[in-house]
């Protein structure tokens, strides 16, 4: 369908800006979509792991999932293994799998604490991805529908972010390699054109801000007031490092490890392993977070530790006059659950229907600002929900999370689940009640009280239900691949 916007203009590559490109090049093919980038800039390039929407996104786009993963260094993902959060030698396992019924009679959640201490292991054992995960195992979906499990990727994010590129370009996006110095302004208060160092001009009618941390035309033109989340999440530092592949096979899953004043994060690729530490530096200086990260390395680093600095939060609006931002030029959240593409797809997503009927309203606009920010505030929630359950207190930023006033959302949200077992869910909410009780399960907290309903089904009926479903996904499990096998199948075909 034609639309109100002739010529859409993408500010920056990386993921976000050939994301952009690619779906805005597909979904309004009589549009002319042109992406400014420079190569002197580079791009930040340290996001390797994904939330399970990515597929959707991949789906719409027309990628292969065999092709994409060759290209990138791929490998999957069935979740986040949480070492040392609650105490230190415990870990909890945060699956993109499903815990059967929630509510309600049939709770599964609920029988299992009902009967007690009678060897099921972790509630972990009645979820097949988590169970996957712990062997090692992976098996691709035979069909979308009913599945019975989700899965991610992590790979290079440089690679992808060249991957897109070539795909864009095949789709009639045009790249013009430059750096921009300055922005000329419409009556309106808008952005009627981007100069470049070389003196060139490009005008647009809709700009894609993707420029990264530097959120040239949101921030730096149009100065969009910032909604800073510090207060409830300190962390403003990260050291990256890729090290050399070492120890045990491919692991579907990514690795998050609480450590003195944050947490460091370990990401498996076919060529190599992402590493990280993403620290507050009230609480840490930013030498001893360096050494850190290097003594959690299974291998030679392959780099010297580069150091990102941020602030997390948002801007107020993402869409202010004809600029909308994407990606880190909108806002950031610290990646422990690995959303930041997850808050570029979702900005496309409703960013695309709008222009595909025309120029949007006044009221409509308003309308995605609203629903953008929101699912700022509902992923903060879930973040902070890692950090303020812990029963840690050896370390500053530690009594710090498990003391501080929580946002009134998350406060409500953990009232509801432990006063009476209910896993509330908002709108424009980021992750399901699986993912919320996942968390819950793998800190320790539960209800208070069960709900009486529960007491309905006998004690050994529940239990002879619980122990015949972890005996069936030990069967599964055991049938399927390893990880590294299913790999090297795919990738051969």
């Amino acid at each position: 369908m034609d639309t109100a916007y002739k010529r859409i203009v993408v500010v920056g590559g990386g993921a976000a800006g050939w994301m952009a490109a690619t779906a805005l090049a597909t979904a309004l093919p009589a549009c002319t979509v042109e992406l400014v980038e420079s190569e002197e800039i580079g791009i930040v390039g340290v996001g390797e792991a994904t939330f399970p929407s990515i597929r959707h996104f991949h789906r719409l786009a027309g990628i292969d999932e065999a092709e994409f993963l060759r290209a990138t260094n791929g490998t999957y993902k069935l979740g986040i293994e949480f070492r040392d959060w609650r105490v230190r030698g415990e870990s909890y396992f945060h699956t993109f799998g499903d815990f059967g019924d929630l509510t309600g009679p049939d709770a599964l959640w609920g029988h299992f604490r009902r009967v007690g201490d009678a060897g099921l292991g972790t509630l972990g054992e009645q979820c097949l991805s988590s169970v996957m995960a712990s062997q090692g195992r992976f098996q691709g979906l035979a069909s979308e529908e009913n599945q019975p499990f989700n899965y991610a990727y992590h790979f290079d994010a440089a690679l992808y972010a060249g991957f897109l590129r070539a795909l864009a370009l095949k789709r009639g996006v045009r790249r013009t390699e430059g750096r921009i110095v300055d922005a000329a302004r419409r009556a309106d208060g808008g952005v009627a054109s981007l100069k470049l160092a070389d003196g060139r001009e490009l005008a647009g009618d809709l700009f894609i801000d993707c420029s990264g941390f530097a959120s040239l035309l949101l921030g730096r033109t149009l100065d969009e007031p910032f909604a800073d989340f510090s207060h409830w999440l300190p962390v403003d530092r990260a050291w990256a490092v890729p090290s050399e592949p070492s120890g045990p096979a491919l692991t579907p899953y990514t690795r998050a490890t609480a450590l003195e004043a944050g947490w460091a994060w370990r990401i498996p690729l076919r060529n190599r392993v992402g590493n990280g530490h993403v620290f507050a530096s009230r609480y840490l200086d930013e030498e001893r977070a360096r050494e850190q990260l290097l003594a959690q390395l299974d291998g030679p680093a392959l780099a010297e530790p580069r150091l990102l600095r941020f602030t997390t939060g948002h801007r107020q609006r993402c869409w202010v006059h004809n600029v909308v931002g994407l990606g880190l030029a909108s806002g950031f959240l610290e990646p422990l659950e690995s959303t930041s593409i997850f808050l570029i797809q979702s900005g496309l997503g409703n960013l695309i229907p709008l222009l595909q009927k025309g120029r949007p309203t006044t009221a409509e606009v308003g309308g995605y600002n609203a629903g953008m920010a929101r699912q700022f505030e509902r992923i903060r929630d879930f973040i902070i929900l890692h950090y303020c359950l812990t029963a840690r207190r050896d370390g500053e930023l530690w009594r710090h999370m498990a003391s501080m006033e929580l946002p009134e959302t998350l406060a409500y949200k953990i009232h509801a689940w432990r006063q009476a077992g209910v896993l509330h869910q908002y709108q424009w909410e980021g992750f399901d009640a699986n993912s919320w009780l996942a968390i819950h399960a793998g800190m320790g907290h539960w209800p208070e009280r069960a709900d009486p309903e529960l007491a309905e089904l006998p004690r050994d009926e529940a239990l002879r239900a619980l122990r015949q479903r972890r005996e069936t996904i030990a069967a599964l499990v055991a049938a399927m691949p390893t990880h590294d096998a299913y790999l090297r199948r795919m990738l051969a075909r």
